[in-house]
C-alpha cells in the first residue's frame, strides 16, 4: 500500500496530494485488499509533472456559465458534451475531475480507464444513480453532488403542479387547442381551506409548505426527522404517516427513494385515503406504485395526480398512467429554472475545486479511508455502531422529531487512544440513512446531522482493566421522543439501546432497562410480556409456521414471574398475519419488528 501511495504522489500535482491520501473508503468491506493486477502496478512510477501544473476538469454535460468560470479560475476545463461511453473512457485518463448531470453514466469502466488519475466526480444535482459509487471508492475517487441549489425551483414546480391540477389547466389547454370549448367539463376545486399533507419535511417540503400556507391551505406533514418546533414555527403539524394520508385532501411527496419508501403509495395505502384525494409528486418516481395509482384513479379514490417523476424515465409511450385523463405530467422539470441551473453549477464547481484542493467536502457521497490498522481493529465496532443507530431510530414513534442523541463509549483505553469519529459517523449513518437518500460517511456525518437538526453528543466512560480491546460497550440514547416500544424507554426517559462485540459479532445487550443478549444480524423482534412458562415456545411456534428462521433468542426480565423482554433474531420478516398472531398472545403486552 505504501508503494501505491508513492506512485500517486509522484505522478500527481501537489494540489492533489492531500485528497489522494485521504480518499480511501470504509464503505467497502473492511478487510478488502487490492486485486493482484493492481498490486503489480503499485511499484513506484516516476512521472515528470510540474508541481504547479493545473489539474484538468472534464465537463461532460451542459453546465451554467458561472460554474464554468469558477472552474477556469482553478483548472484547465474541457467542455465535451454528448460523449459516447467509449469516448468518455478514452478522455478520462487525461482528467483529474469529471462533472456530469444525470445523462452521463460514470461506470466502473470509466474509473478503470482513468488509471488512477481521476480524483473527483461531481454530480450537478442531487441523485447519484448514474455514478458507480463502489467503483469510485475502490479507485480512490471522491464523489460529490449539489443537493441544495435547486430547492426553491423544485418547491415552485410542486406548487405549479398543485394549482394546475386543481384547475385542470393542462387538460383545458389541450381541449381548446383541439377546437373545443368545455367549461362545464373542467370545473376545478379550490385550495383554500383544504388540507395538504407534505410527505417529507426537508428543504423542498418546507418550502412547499410555506407557499401552500400562502394559498390558504391547512398544512400537515410527516417526517420522522423533522423537529416539531421548526414545523410549528411555520404553522405545520407533524403527524404519523397513516394520519397524514387518511386526512389529506392533497398529498405532496418530497421523500427520498429508499428501500423503506419504495412503492410506499401502494394499493394498501391508497385504500386508507379520503375518496377524491389529489396527489403531487416532484420527488422520486419509485415512491409510487404506478400500477396501483392507475387502479386508484380508475376507482375514484384518487381524483387527480400531477407527476414530474416516474419509475422509468422517460416513461413508456403506451403508459396508462401518462395517458390517463386525470393525470398531469411534466418531464422531470423540478430543477429546470435558469436560476436553479446557475446555482447548481456554482455549487458543484465549488465542491469539485475544494476536493481537488484537498478540502473535506460536506457534499461528499462516498468517504475517505481511515488508516488500515484502525479499520481492522474497529471493524466489528463499526458495524455495531451503525446497527445500534438503525435500531434506535426505528423505535421512535411516528411524528417524533429526532433532535438529541447521546452516544456513550465504555473503554479501558485513555481518551487519546480511542478515535471515535468513525464510530460517531456510523451511528449517524444508522440514524439517518434508513429514511433518507443521503449517503452518510466520515466526511459528511456531522454536517448531515446538523442539517437535520440532530445534535449528537458523546460521552466516554473509563473502565478498569486491560486496554487490549478498544471498547467494551456502545450505548445510544435518543431524548425527547416517544417510542413505539415503551420498554425501550430508560429510567431517565430516553430511548436506550446498548451493545457489545462478542467473538467478533455485534450483540444487542440492553433495551431500556432490560438486559438481553442477541446477535445483531438479520432482523429483530422485541416483545414485552408477562414472564411465564411457555412464552418462548408460543412465539417460536408461530415463527415456525411462518417458515421464519430464528437465529438468536434472549429473554431479559426484571424479576421472575413479572415483566420480561424477549429479543428474537430472525432471518426473514414474518407476514402481517404472523405478527398479528404474536401480538394476540395473551401474555404479550407489546412488540415491534425491526429491520437491521
Amino acid at each position: 500500500m505504501a508503494a501505491l501511495a508513492s506512485s500517486i504522489i509522484l505522478s500527481a500535482p501537489s494540489s492533489l496530494k492531500k485528497s489522494t491520501l485521504s480518499s480511501l473508503s470504509w464503505r467497502l468491506p473492511l478487510n478488502v485488499s487490492l486485486p493482484r493486477h493492481q498490486r503489480r502496478r503499485a511499484s513506484p512510477v516516476f512521472v515528470v509533472v510540474s508541481m504547479d501544473a493545473k489539474p484538468t476538469i472534464l465537463v461532460a454535460e451542459k453546465l451554467g456559465e458561472a460554474g464554468i468560470d469558477l472552474l477556469k479560475g482553478f483548472a484547465n476545463v474541457d467542455c465535451s458534451y454528448n460523449l459516447s461511453p467509449e469516448e468518455l473512457c478514452t478522455k478520462i485518463s487525461l482528467c483529474d475531475a469529471l462533472i456530469v448531470r444525470s445523462g452521463t453514466k460514470v461506470s466502473r469502466e470509466v474509473f478503470e480507464s482513468s488509471a488512477g488519475r481521476l480524483k473527483v466526480v461531481g454530480r450537478a444535482g442531487v441523485g447519484i444513480d448514474n455514478v458507480d459509487l463502489a467503483a469510485a471508492t475502490e479507485h480512490g475517487c471522491l464523489v460529490v453532488n449539489a443537493p441544495t441549489a435547486n430547492t426553491v425551483a423544485a418547491a415552485e414546480h410542486g406548487i405549479a403542479l398543485l394549482t394546475a391540477m386543481a384547475r385542470n389547466v393542462a387538460q383545458a389547454d389541450a381541449s381548446i387547442k383541439a377546437g373545443k370549448w368545455q367549461r362545464n367539463k373542467y370545473v376545478g376545486v379550490s385550495l383554500v381551506g383544504k388540507t395538504l399533507a407534505v410527505m417529507g419535511f426537508g428543504k423542498v417540503g418546507t418550502e412547499v409548505a410555506r407557499r401552500a400556507k400562502g394559498l390558504g391551505m391547512h398544512i400537515i406533514a410527516h417526517d420522522p426527522y423533522a423537529p416539531a418546533d421548526r414545523a410549528h414555527a411555520i404553522g405545520v403539524d407533524l403527524v404519523s404517516f397513516d394520519e397524514a394520508i387518511s386526512t389529506a385532501d392533497f398529498i405532496s411527496l418530497h421523500m427520498p427513494l429508499t428501500p423503506s419508501t419504495s412503492k410506499i403509495l401502494n394499493d394498501e395505502n391508497f385504500a386508507k385515503m379520503k375518496k377524491g384525494v389529489r396527489i403531487v409528486n416532484v420527488a422520486r418516481g419509485g415512491v409510487i406504485d404506478e400500477d396501483a395509482l392507475v387502479r386508484a384513479l380508475d376507482a375514484g379514490i384518487v381524483a387527480q395526480a400531477a407527476l414530474d417523476v416516474f419509475t422509468v424515465e422517460p416513461p413508456p409511450q403506451d403508459s396508462k398512467l401518462v395517458h390517463h385523463e386525470n393525470v398531469t405530467v411534466t418531464p422531470h422539470l423540478g430543477a429546470s429554472t435558469m436560476e436553479a441551473q446557475e446555482g447548481v453549477a456554482i455549487e458543484i464547481a465549488e465542491a469539485v475545486v475544494g476536493a481537488l484542493r484537498g478540502e473535506l467536502a460536506a457534499t461528499a457521497v462516498n468517504a475517505p479511508m481511515v488508516p488500515a490498522e484502525v479499520l481492522v481493529e474497529l471493524k466489528p465496532y463499526v458495524t455495531l455502531a451503525e446497527k445500534l443507530g438503525r435500531l434506535a431510530v426505528q423505535l421512535v414513534a411516528g411524528g417524533s422529531g429526532v433532535k438529541l442523541v447521546k452516544v456513550t463509549y465504555a473503554s479501558a483505553r485513555a481518551p487519546d487512544d480511542l478515535d471515535t469519529r468513525l464510530l460517531r459517523a456510523m451511528v449517524t449513518k444508522g440514524l439517518i440513512e434508513p429514511i433518507s437518500s443521503v449517503f452518510v460517511n466520515l466526511v459528511n456525518a456531522d454536517f448531515t446531522a446538523k442539517q437535520r437538526g440532530i445534535r449528537i453528543s458523546e460521552e466516554r466512560v473509563i473502565l478498569d482493566g486491560s486496554p487490549e480491546k478498544p471498547l467494551e460497550i456502545i450505548q445510544v440514547q435518543i431524548a425527547n421522543v416517544e417510542s413505539k416500544f415503551a420498554s425501550a424507554i430508560s429510567e431517565s426517559g430516553e430511548i436506550k439501546v446498548e451493545g457489545r462485540v462478542k467473538d467478533g459479532v455485534p450483540h444487542l445487550t440492553k433495551v431500556g432497562a432490560f438486559e438481553v443478549d442477541v446477535s445483531l444480524e438479520g432482523n429483530l423482534i422485541l416483545c414485552r410480556q408477562v414472564d411465564q412458562p411457555g412464552m418462548i415456545g408460543s412465539v417460536g411456534s408461530i415463527l415456525g409456521e411462518e417458515n421464519v428462521n430464528v437465529s438468536f433468542m434472549s429473554v431479559g426480565r426484571i424479576s421472575p414471574r413479572k415483566q420480561a423482554v424477549m429479543a428474537i433474531g430472525v432471518d426473514e420478516k414474518p407476514s402481517k398475519e404472523g405478527l398479528r398472531r404474536i401480538g394476540e398472545i395473551p401474555a404479550v403486552e407489546e412488540f415491534v419488528f425491526l429491520a437491521l
